[in-house]
């Protein structure tokens, strides 16, 4: 069977070929229901598929979008490419989500493949391990937007959360409930986040009058969380109150405490800082910060796409205030 065109398209419905060509484009303002009725038949009873390569081509654009997202496994990534990709259909933009697992060579590389793709634009969870291939975007005005981690080096829109002043708060309640032992677990070091939330869980210890000690600040790779834990409870004076940098280290913590017979929040109070699902169906409930993934990925879409449409934006950092929602695993008072 002959490939249906847009010419037998035109022919069936008794138009010409550039009216089926501003309706496959959406460029309905001079278009009659009627012509618009005659069209969509046309379309349906023949089959026809646009050739959207071609009409890229024309129009030198793909309406695909990419994102690269720093590690797909935590759950505030994916409520972001959720959000991203509800916003991008609303707007007949197609995204292609790639996994950089925090490594800068597979961002380096998926970087330059969706590039040579020619999807429009970019949004990344930056590494921060690529500047000059994130300063080149910048420098040929490419469409891009930074999410999640701040690039200082780096003029261009990030959509970022209020780290320092949302484990400022998280420590300042276990402050308030008698605790001086408290910990704070993340990552390793290698991005803004997780820098900025351990500068929020120091100014809380010296708003107090609190002394910092290096022993209740981890920064660990997953696979060695409850190898750290099981050394700082073994210590003199462990701790008995928890901030978890993340789901995934929350997930360890909760794990190592089970194990060792450790009650939250008889035992260990505990915090953590992401968008933990269930959270309030745990046992006990689970105190957390929340971010506005939801926001911060539409956002960051809506930037992207004013960027290829050449319309006006503002580089500049919107920083969205995270909730710290009180629960019973950090409710126990000493």
């Amino acid at each position: 069977m002959a490939k249906v065109t847009m010419a037998d398209v035109a022919k069936y419905a008794g138009v010409s070929k550039s009216t089926v060509s501003q309706y496959i484009n959406k460029r309905y303002e001079y278009m009659g229901e009627d012509t618009r009725k005659k069209i969509k038949g046309a379309i349906e009873e023949l089959g026809y598929h646009p050739n959207y390569i071609a009409r890229s081509l024309k129009q030198k654009k793909t309406s695909m979008i990419g994102i690269i997202v720093a590690d797909i496994v935590h759950r505030f990534s994916t409520e972001i490419c959720r959000s991203i990709e509800d916003y991008c259909f609303e707007h007949d933009y197609q995204a292609i989500i790639c996994n950089a697992d925090n490594n800068p060579t597979k961002e380096k590389t998926y970087i330059e493949t969706l590039r040579a793709k020619q999807v429009d634009g970019l949004i990344i969870f930056p590494t921060g391990q690529n500047i000059d291939v994130y300063a080149k975007m910048i420098e040929e005005d490419y469409p891009v937007v930074f999410m999640d981690r701040e690039i200082p080096e780096i003029d261009a829109p990030f959509i970022l959360s209020t780290n320092v002043e949302s484990s400022f708060q998280a420590v300042k309640l276990f402050l308030e409930n008698g605790h001086t032992n408290i910990a704070i677990l993340t990552q390793p070091l290698t991005i803004s986040t997780r820098k900025e939330r351990i500068e929020g869980y120091k100014k809380a210890l010296q708003a107090f009058s609190i002394d910092i000690c290096n022993d209740y600040i981890i920064s660990s790779e997953i696979a060695n969380v409850k190898t750290e834990l099981s050394q700082l409870f073994e210590k003199e004076n462990p701790p008995t109150a928890i901030l978890a940098g993340n789901d995934l280290v929350f997930l360890e913590t909760l794990a190592f405490l089970q194990e060792n017979q450790l009650r939250v929040p008889e035992d260990v109070s505990l915090i953590v800082f992401d968008n933990f699902p269930f959270a309030h169906l745990s046992n006990p409930p689970m105190t957390m910060i929340a971010q506005p993934a939801f926001e911060m990925g539409r956002k960051a879409t809506e930037i992207l796409l004013k960027q290829i449409n050449k319309d006006h934006y503002e580089a500049e950092k919107i920083i969205y205030p995270c909730e710290l929602i009180v629960r019973q695993s950090s409710i126990k008072k000493l």
